[in-house]
């Protein structure tokens, strides 16, 4: 009867100290809205995968938006919207840095800046006889 409460006893312990080992993980969209172009993307993705704690960063640069999954106890929500903004783009509130902004290339700046991709062309509908 000892050995089989013993056997319990230590079971219940390796499980719980397998449960404190999880990492709990978040995944979190930001708006990135001057991220236009598979540079943009590739130029975002690859800085956040540099960051220890975050385990996958994808831009979809068409919605304007990044999702992001990171653990929690490595990185915050914050220290990846600096990261972001320091590569030269907006993240939610947190504007991009002027200098690394202005190193981006004119495709890759906002409309109101001269760059962007060229807007469509607005075709009118066919007229009906």
């Amino acid at each position: 009867m000892k050995k089989v409460l013993a056997v319990i006893v230590a079971a219940t312990t390796l499980s719980l100290a397998a449960k404190a080992q999880t990492k709990p993980v978040v995944t979190a969209i930001i708006k990135t809205p001057n991220a236009l172009c598979q540079a943009c993307k590739e130029r975002i993705e690859g800085q956040l995968k540099r960051y220890d704690g975050i385990s996958e960063a994808t831009v979809n640069f068409k919605k304007g938006e990044t999702k992001v999954k990171y653990i929690t106890d490595r990185i915050n929500i914050e220290e990846i919207k600096a990261i972001i903004a320091n590569c030269g783009y907006d993240a939610d509130d947190v504007p991009a840095a002027e200098d690394m902004y202005n190193r981006l290339p004119k495709t890759c700046k906002k409309f109101e800046d001269g760059g962007g991709h060229p807007k469509p062309k607005v075709v009118p509908p066919p007229q009906q006889k």
